[in-house]
């Protein structure tokens, strides 16, 4: 019974900042918004879909999500032209220890969800 592979993952924002997370996912980072189902449009939050995969922001109390480590990783082509967006925007991003294969940086979003953006690079 083997796991066939990732299709989504889901991180929180408070409630009722659907609009800046759409500024920042879907405006900033360009990603494109999927419709949520019928039956749970109710309970806010916004989709997106990234390739294959989906990135679920749900809607719920506020987390402390600012000093956490937990973090989504996207793939871009060019870090230093993706890192440069991100700052020219107000968006700080920081390093971290290497990652064989990859160039990378972090960033959080509006809400303090820690954001991973890696380049793949020849060793």
């Amino acid at each position: 019974m083997p796991i066939l592979r990732l299709d989504h993952v889901q991180i929180s924002a408070p409630k009722g900042e659907e609009a800046a997370a759409r500024r920042f996912y879907g405006g900033l980072l360009g990603l494109t918004e999927i419709p949520k189902p019928h039956t749970l449009q109710g309970r806010g939050g916004v989709w997106y879909q990234v390739g294959e995969h989906q990135i679920h922001l749900g809607m719920e109390d506020p987390q402390p999500n600012a000093a956490s480590r937990r973090h989504i990783a996207l793939l871009v082509d060019n870090l230093d032209e993706f890192r440069a967006h991100l700052e020219a925007h107000g968006v700080e991003t920081s390093e971290d220890l290497p990652l064989p294969g990859y160039r990378r940086c972090y960033a959080r979003d509006p809400f303090g969800n820690r954001v991973e953006f890696m380049e793949r690079v020849e060793e």
